[in-house]
């Protein structure tokens, strides 16, 4: 009798492993607690055409993405162009996208810059992360560059990244970023993707082929209580029960954690899980008829900032997907219980455009023709200098259960190339276990 696979999540970690366990002829169904498909991924009708919610790009060594985008026959969709960084320091935005940009980075003296630039030069070339696990960022980064540029750069990023637990983050997180995004760069420029009409082409595909597939789609579909002893079920908050032989679950760590059985063996795993932090993330996404930016990243080092980060995504992709519109994201992370996350929408809205003002004098509101909310209440796991002992695996200590969700990335940050290529480890992991069990 062919086993049936229940998917907790429908970001693209649960997608993927679904479409692959469905390959395998094992019968699937795919839950969702959010109305549409997709996870951070997930988008919206923006000028037409539909946007992420919160801003993705496709790095040159993103290989597992970019070999999903092919099999689903949208390589042709693919848009690959220079990226572009600047950075605010509260006064004005200094380029700083190649080498000769942080030469030139004015709030640093020379010797800080080359300072700088040889740390960068050293992490670039250091090829194993396992040494940098125990050591923060902070730490680490304040002996190779010295307090100007932490206080000019890194102290910034981190704090702008991980809020209240910056000072806690490992460097081989950091390592693991600097090595992703120097994969994607070509004569000293980074180059990005991103395909036409956002990733929600890809969703929509993967949505119609797991559907040809046979496998069970429901959205709105919210998990109360999991057992695990036969026969095995999964209640939802709608009354509806499932019966399973096997089960993924692809969301937070902490969430996992309040569906487990209240047996006491699993106290410890329990904590394991509960061990894990997670920062929240807000956007904001406007579109108007100004161009605001030269450059299509800009990092906030205000202090004063309500933001992190300004992207002006049309400034990489083009205005032409958006009807001659340029098209903006405003980003923060937050942990969940900030006050940020208790502002209603116009509020918050009105706080962050007052503040674009600043960042150039020329903004004029009333060239916005329509901007969204959006918040995310698990968008960033922190990962501190113990993490990589925190981490649990796929197989989970319950009979027939798994668990894959971005925290279990590492050293590299969570993203789309990562969700996929962790999507595609745990379902063959579930096809060797059926099979295995037959």
């Amino acid at each position: 009798m062919t086993e049936h696979v229940v998917v907790v999540g429908g970001g693209f970690t649960g997608l993927v492993a679904a479409r692959a366990l469905a390959r395998q002829g094992l019968r699937v169904t795919l839950l969702e607690s959010s109305p549409a498909l997709g996870g951070l991924a997930a988008g919206f009708p923006i000028c037409g055409t539909r946007l992420e919610k919160a801003y993705h790009y496709i790095l040159t060594g993103d290989t597992d993405l970019l070999a999903l985008i092919r099999d689903l026959g949208l390589d042709s969709e693919l848009i690959q162009r220079e990226g572009s960084v600047g950075i605010f320091d509260g006064t004005r935005t200094h380029p700083f996208t190649t080498a000769l940009d942080v030469l030139r980075f004015a709030p640093l003296n020379l010797i800080d810059r080359l300072r700088l630039g040889l740390a960068m030069v050293r992490l670039q070339r250091t090829r194993r992360w396992q040494p940098l696990a125990r050591q923060t960022a902070r730490d680490w980064l304040a002996r190779a560059c010295g307090p100007d540029a932490m206080r000019a750069i890194w102290n910034p990023l981190l704090q702008g990244k991980f809020d209240r637990h910056w000072d806690q983050v490992s460097m081989a997180w950091l390592w693991a970023r600097i090595h992703t995004r120097a994969n994607s760069r070509r004569r000293g420029r980074e180059w990005l993707g991103y395909v036409r009409g956002g990733f929600a082409r890809l969703i929509s595909a993967l949505d119609t082929e797991l559907r040809g597939a046979g496998v069970a789609l429901r959205t709105s579909a919210r998990v109360a209580r999991l057992e695990t002893s036969a026969p095995r079920q999964l209640h939802l908050t709608d009354g509806t029960t499932l019966h399973y032989d096997r089960l993924l679950f692809t969301g937070p760590s902490g969430a996992f954690a309040r569906l487990l059985p209240p047996d006491p063996a699993l106290d410890g795993y329990r904590a394991q899980l509960d061990a894990i932090d997670y920062l929240g993330a807000i956007c904001l996404v406007f579109a108007s008829t100004q161009a605001l930016t030269e450059q299509h990243w800009v990092n906030i080092h205000d202090p004063e900032a309500p933001f992190l980060v300004l992207v002006n995504h049309t400034r990489l992709v083009g205005t032409d997907l958006y009807a001659g519109k340029h098209v903006y994201y405003l980003g923060c992370y937050r942990p969940p219980d900030s006050p940020w996350f208790q502002l209603d929408d116009a509020t918050l809205t009105k706080r962050w455009l007052d503040y674009l003002k600043k960042i150039n004098p020329a903004f004029d509101r009333q060239a916005i023709t329509e901007h969204h909310v959006f918040r995310f209440s698990h968008a960033q796991h922190v990962v501190t200098c113990d993490h990589e002992s925190r981490v649990p695996g796929f197989r989970t200590p319950l009979p027939g259960v798994y668990l894959a969700n971005f925290s279990q990335i590492f050293p590299e940050d969570r993203g789309t190339n990562f969700a996929i290529r962790d999507g595609l480890k745990v379902a063959k992991l579930i096809i060797e276990d059926s099979l295995a069990k037959t």
